[in-house]
């Protein structure tokens, strides 16, 4: 018995319970930073302009005060093991009325979500499915060489500065 608890996987763990956000707002952002060291994941929650963020930052932050402290793990080297993103109440006493014409009243469901953090010091095993929709990625810029900026000269320009070198010489 000894032995398993020795070879297992050491994490801690966060939780974020009763957020007033929806999972759906929250889970943009959870798909984003999955799988990620956490350094890399707390930049990206930092400079996103999303208002899912913020919440995620202090959790994320929660997760890795709790894997030094409680667990003595290296908070330098810590990836996201796994976040999930779930519904919580959001039927009886989240509604609001909504005005409608006619006397009519239509129900707003204002949602509220339960957010897990897991961090651990081994990356996760599986690879990050690329999702779609998740608008806080890093930015990535393509380098140009100094060959690809000249092959993407207008052939019109490159006419017109060969008939002017042509005219010059002549």
């Amino acid at each position: 018995m000894a032995e398993q608890t020795e070879t297992a996987q050491q994490h801690a763990v966060a939780h974020l319970r009763f957020v007033r956000m929806a999972p759906r707002k929250l889970r943009r952002v959870a798909d984003a930073i999955r799988g990620k060291s956490v350094r890399e994941a707390l930049t990206l929650l930092k400079f996103a302009g999303v208002f899912a963020a913020e919440p995620l930052e202090k959790l994320v932050r929660s997760a890795v005060a709790n894997a030094g402290n409680n667990h003595d793990m290296n908070t330098d080297e810590l990836y996201i093991a796994r976040i999930t993103v779930d519904g919580g109440p959001g039927g009886r006493f989240t509604k609001r009325l909504d005005p409608r014409a006619q006397g009519r009243a239509y129900f707003k469901r204002k949602r509220l979500s339960h957010v897990t953090v897991v961090v651990s010091e081994q990356p996760p095993a599986k690879s990050r499915r690329k999702r779609a929709g998740a608008a806080v990625q890093t930015a990535r810029t393509a380098r140009r060489t100094p060959g690809a900026a000249a092959s993407g000269v207008k052939k019109s320009t490159a006419r017109k500065r060969t008939a002017k070198a042509a005219a010059a010489a002549s």
